[in-house]
């Protein structure tokens, strides 16, 4: 059963519910669909489940994007309803008929959706029917005897002799060695050469076709005899000398100069010497990046060359259109150019799927649109990309890290962040340049060294908590992270600490122990922030990490509500040069922002993701 369709414009402004229906929904799928679909550039989805407020719900949309109007079904998801699709589209057709901007009640087309649903519904029962007798299966009237199977063949007028070739009176058809009859041509196998012999007569082309064994095995023999000789003469020729090793000389010249830029200490671990805080001036985080748009009528001009629509429609066809305009844009239409975008986003390190996606929401954002005079189609479909994009790449919500600081100081307790990633990505390197950015803004730090499985993990943290001369909580290896992370947020609040930094151990998405640990640390400590730390080098990997990241934590929390990743810090920023893909991957897939983006080994290289910049090298 149809539990509510609605129409809405682009705005959010409900123009009709049906009243005859009047179900209430459970939780809300309406205002889900909206965030996490129509927002995020998922539009062109089949469909959308929504589990939340034991519902289970499918919802199916369209658009009307000459009119910017949403048309939206609901039903339970245990029905499959065959007829919503054709439902939405006849919806679709009579209510643009009788839309009017200045209207915002239409209560007179109730009447008119009730015929419609009738209809569609009669429809689909008629659909149903029909696969029914096509499924059903044909009864060939074997059973009342009407035809026999004999010797392999349908039907009662051949014998069984007939059927496996034997001789008539005549003589015409005779019996071969493989039990089958040809009619009146016939084989005849004599004698070891294999004479063929076809209508009384002797095929000798034929005869090329039998073998002797004996002969076959001379040749083989004489082939390797010759094969074995041009290799022994060829190693006579040219003999391979033997080739010794050199010694090698040791130089007993002084040893190079130590290159080892840590902190000194004493053999037994006491440290001997003060260190000096490491002050490499101002981070990267508080300075505003700027965007040059030197190259940017470079790249309309290139965007206007060589157009997939131009080689297939002609020069002619194509200037006469973007002069004259379009009446609605097709499908068809907009393919060329959307084929040659996602083959540009995949060049830039963006995972195939996502591409194919983002793809398929523009299309549905313009398909029906009426195209503006003067304009190319490959201008309209990549100015629609860049907008999808900057949605994208945008925050849905703001975060701002040291307001919520403060704001966690006024209640007395620590503002808590975990760092999580696969292995390798430089998540205690980055924790340190966070700690870094905090000192320079009048912030408490303090780490906590909860990689208890990694060797070196404590000590390099430690080196790191050395140099910015900030307390490091550690308990040493072979201890739960869980534990060692809560006695640090305690120790933290004891001493009023403002941020506590939790450095945790690199661990692949499918290592099930290493991730129940993690799900364990989350859920025990319920952390203000938890940062995922990815490369910026990774491609369609970088879909696979953060899904299954968001999945784990989601499957092995006791909590009914489990905490999933709220952020993303992208490392090895500066080794990518315009292979900036993964970021637009890891937000598309997660939902969650790029927060921090390190770009150096030094402390200060840590900035914002500038998201003009990352649009205009994507479509690049």
């Amino acid at each position: 059963m149809l539990e509510q369709l609605l129409i809405f414009t682009r705005g959010g402004l409900i123009l009709w519910t049906c009243k005859e229906l009047g179900n209430a929904l459970k939780g809300s799928p309406i205002d889900t669909l909206i965030r996490s679909c129509l927002l995020e550039e998922r539009s062109g989805l089949a469909s959308f489940n929504y589990d939340a407020a034991g519902a289970g719900y499918t919802l199916k949309w369209t658009f009307h994007n000459e009119l910017g109007l949403v048309f939206v079904a609901v039903y339970q998801r245990i029905l499959h309803l065959l007829y919503v699709d054709d439902l939405l589209a006849m919806v679709k057709r009579e209510f643009a008929e009788v839309y009017d901007p200045k209207r915002v009640e239409y209560s007179d087309f109730d009447e008119t959706f009730r015929q419609l649903r009738k209809e569609a519904e009669a429809r689909a029962e008629e659909m149903k029917k029909a696969k029914q007798v096509n499924n059903k299966p044909v009864n060939d009237g074997r059973k009342q005897g009407q035809g026999k199977k004999v010797g392999g063949f349908e039907g009662g007028n051949k014998n069984k002799s007939e059927a496996n070739g034997d001789a008539d009176d005549n003589g015409k058809n005779r019996k071969l060695e493989n039990g089958h009859s040809n009619g009146n041509h016939h084989v005849v196998v004599e004698g070891s050469r294999g004479t063929v012999v076809t209508n009384g007569k002797e095929n000798e082309s034929s005869n090329t076709g039998a073998f002797d064994v004996s002969k076959l095995q001379k040749r083989r023999g004489k082939g390797t005899k010759k094969t074995d000789t041009v290799v022994s003469k060829g190693s006579k020729e040219d003999p391979k000398k033997k080739i010794t090793k050199k010694n090698r000389v040791w130089d007993d010249s002084p040893a190079a100069p130590k290159l080892d830029f840590t902190d000194p200490v004493e053999e037994n671990g006491n440290e001997n010497v003060e260190v000096v805080a490491a002050d490499q001036g101002e981070s990267m985080m508080d300075k505003e990046e700027i965007v040059s748009s030197d190259s940017e009528s470079e790249e309309d001009e290139e965007g206007k060359d060589a157009k997939p629509d131009t080689k297939k429609k002609g020069w002619f066809s194509s200037m006469f259109q973007s002069i004259a305009g379009k009446a609605n844009l097709e499908k068809a239409d907009l393919e060329p150019a959307l084929k040659a975008l996602k083959d540009r986003l995949m060049t830039k390190n963006v995972a195939e799927e996502i591409a194919e996606k983002l793809c398929e929401s523009v299309a549905a954002s313009l398909v029906g649109k009426k195209q503006a005079s003067f304009t190319r189609i490959f201008s309209t479909v990549q100015a629609a990309m860049e907008e999808a994009l900057v949605r994208i790449l945008t925050p849905r919500r703001s975060i701002d890290i040291l307001r919520d600081v403060h704001a966690a100081k006024e209640q007395r307790k620590p503002y808590v962040v975990v760092f999580v990633g696969v292995n390798g990505v430089g998540k205690s390197t980055n924790l340190a340049k966070v700690a870094y950015w905090l000192l320079q803004h009048n912030v408490s730090v303090m780490m906590a060294a909860c990689d208890t499985f990694r060797s070196g993990a404590v000590e390099q943290l430690r080196t790191h908590a050395r140099r910015l001369q900030i307390p490091i909580f550690e308990k040493g290896y072979e201890k739960d992270p869980a534990v060692v992370a809560k006695e640090a947020i305690q120790e933290a609040t004891r001493n009023g600490t403002d941020v506590v930094l939790v450095d945790t151990a690199g661990r692949m998405q499918d290592n099930e122990p290493l991730m129940r640990a993690l799900s364990k640390l989350i859920y025990l400590n319920n952390p203000d922030l938890v940062l995922f730390v990815g490369e910026a080098l990774v491609g369609n990997d970088a879909v696979d990490q953060l899904s299954k990241f968001n999945q784990k934590l989601a499957d092995l929390s006791t909590s009914p509500n489990p905490r999933l990743i709220d952020g993303i810090l992208l490392t090895k920023f500066d080794t990518i040069d315009d292979k900036v893909g993964a970021a637009l991957s890891m937000v598309y897939i997660s939902g969650s922002p790029v927060m921090f983006v390190g770009c150096g080994q030094s402390y200060t290289d840590l900035k914002k993701l500038n998201v003009k910049s990352i649009v205009k090298t994507l479509l690049k």
